[in-house]
């Protein structure tokens, strides 16, 4: 049976799961959270679409290793894992006695039959990265085996997000659909109540290989407000915390807030679409490569909290490569000439800017002011809001001249770079362009022990090759800036995401 999309479930559907949670007596007395964001694509790890979804799938779903603050991978659902000599097969040892939601095991079949999903399941937005696993063994009940048609080192980091978040095979045997919009996972909550476009509510799973570090009774996600209201509504006491944007800063700490700045994987970038004129002239490509002034959209978005980048990782990172940061700077004069070469005298090329009001529509606004300043005319398309809409537009349909777009980073740099660049990349509004240059680049990388002196040599290369082949212009990289209620204590901000082992309410 395919999976159902979220949008197409009517917003007054709810999705109640009876017998779950607690009672509105016992939840009354909880712990619980209020977390205004995203929803994500899906609540289902095979079938969600974009990196953001990390986030919230985390809060229903453990995967086999997790990230810690470092970057590197670290045990979560497998306590141990090592590879072949050769680097073509990896075996994990899973933790004793892990449950689903729905009590049944997670063993290393139930890995097994995940890992067989994402890669035959027709709607699975995992095949890509599972490419190169050619099969899986079961070698005990604790014990998996990825047998890998290349040697791959980056599994490690790659089943530290949604590619390891193993969910129930039999939820998936029952109900494929409703695994979409009722995850059954291991993680350190279990959904309760859904409505699509507006909440999720959780309450925390006792059976979480991580639950001592849990302290939370009951978690609220709902869809974050507009932002001239979340201020007000962390006051009210409607939510407990929220993503921030940079020019509220000093109102909420004004009001006593805790305003939490952390290193984000985030870089934003005007995306460009080669398959759609003007960009079919490689001449105009290059003059969009001066055409956009960085600092100012520093300034707008981070108030100068984040930093500019050229590239799909902040400059800070250890895969980012410093020599990229010199490639072009902003020169409106050469873009200007460029163009007229092109054939496009001033005033002459008429774009649309593709937007969401809720992720980038300041962005469109800025970009559609520097264009002016090299005379090309450009006018705003405004997506509807929703989790799904833009990903729909955007990363499907790639339907769009040019658009306000940005990666929250991958746990694997190789990850991050295929979604960008490569020729099914969710976010390369190019796709299928990719060079094979860059195809071979990520086969090194991807062959190379993490501990090799090449290692980092070879990913730099490989981001290098990435950015001049792509034509999207990478802009600054963006910090997580969180807002929450003085009361919430020890939030676990990670660069790649917001998770809640650890926090506690004072």
């Amino acid at each position: 049976m395919p999976t159902a999309k979220l949008w197409l479930i009517p917003l007054a559907v709810m999705l109640t799961l009876a017998g779950c949670g607690p009672s509105d007596d016992q939840s009354s007395k909880a712990v619980t959270v209020k977390w205004a964001f995203f929803l994500p694509t899906s609540w289902d790890p095979v079938t969600s679409r974009t990196g953001n979804d990390i986030n919230t799938i985390s809060l229903a779903y453990a995967s086999l290793t997790r990230l810690d603050r470092d970057g590197k991978a670290e045990p979560s659902l497998a306590k141990t894992w090592h590879y072949t000599s050769d680097g073509k097969a990896i075996t994990f040892e899973l933790r004793d006695g892990l449950k689903f939601t729905d009590g049944t095991a997670l063993d290393a079949a139930a890995v097994k039959s995940f890992f067989d999903r994402g890669k035959a399941q027709h709607d699975s937005f995992l095949k890509d990265q599972l490419e190169d696993l050619e099969s899986v063994s079961v070698e005990s009940p604790t014990l998996v085996t990825l047998h890998l048609s290349e040697p791959d080192y980056q599994i490690p980091y790659l089943v530290a997000g949604r590619t390891g978040m193993i969910s129930s095979p039999s939820a998936a045997q029952q109900d494929l659909a409703k695994l979409s919009l009722s995850p059954v996972g291991a993680g350190p909550f279990k959904m309760v109540a859904f409505v699509a476009e507006s909440y999720a509510h959780f309450v925390k799973n006792p059976d979480y290989w991580d639950a001592a570090n849990i302290h939370i009774d009951r978690l609220e996600l709902t869809v974050a407000p507009d932002p001239s209201t979340l201020v007000a509504g962390v006051l009210s006491g409607a939510i407990d915390l929220a993503r921030l944007p940079a020019i509220k800063v000093e109102e909420a700490r004004a009001n006593g807030l805790t305003v939490t700045v952390a290193p984000s994987l985030q870089a934003l970038d005007m995306s460009i679409n080669l398959n759609k004129p003007p960009f079919t002239n490689p001449k105009v490509v290059e003059a969009f490569r001066f055409a956009f002034d960085p600092q100012e959209f520093l300034k707008l978005l981070t108030n100068g909290l984040g930093s500019v980048t050229h590239q799909p990782f902040p400059t800070d990172y250890f895969a980012a490569d410093p020599a990229i940061e010199s490639l072009w700077s902003y020169d409106p004069d050469r873009a200007a000439r460029l163009l007229a070469e092109a054939g496009y005298p001033a005033g002459s090329l008429e774009l649309t800017i593709t937007t969401s009001t809720a992720n980038y529509g300041t962005a469109a606004e800025l970009a559609q002011a520097q264009l002016a300043r090299i005379g090309v005319k450009s006018s705003i398309r405004i997506l509807p809001p929703g989790s799904s809409t833009m990903q729909s537009v955007l990363y499907i349909a790639k339907d769009a001249q040019i658009a306000t777009d940005g990666t929250i980073g991958r746990e694997s740099p190789v990850q991050n770079l295929l979604a960008v660049f490569g020729p099914s990349g969710i976010m390369n509004l190019s796709g299928p362009h990719a060079s094979d240059h860059f195809i071979k680049a990520l086969e090194a990388v991807r062959k190379t022990p993490l501990e090799d002196p090449n290692y980092l040599p070879r990913l730099h290369e490989a981001v290098r090759i990435g950015v001049e082949q792509s034509p999207s212009d990478y802009l600054v990289s963006v910090p997580w800036i969180i807002v929450s209620k003085p009361s919430l204590k020890n939030l676990n901000i990670q660069p790649s995401q917001i998770r809640w082992e650890g926090v506690t309410v004072k």
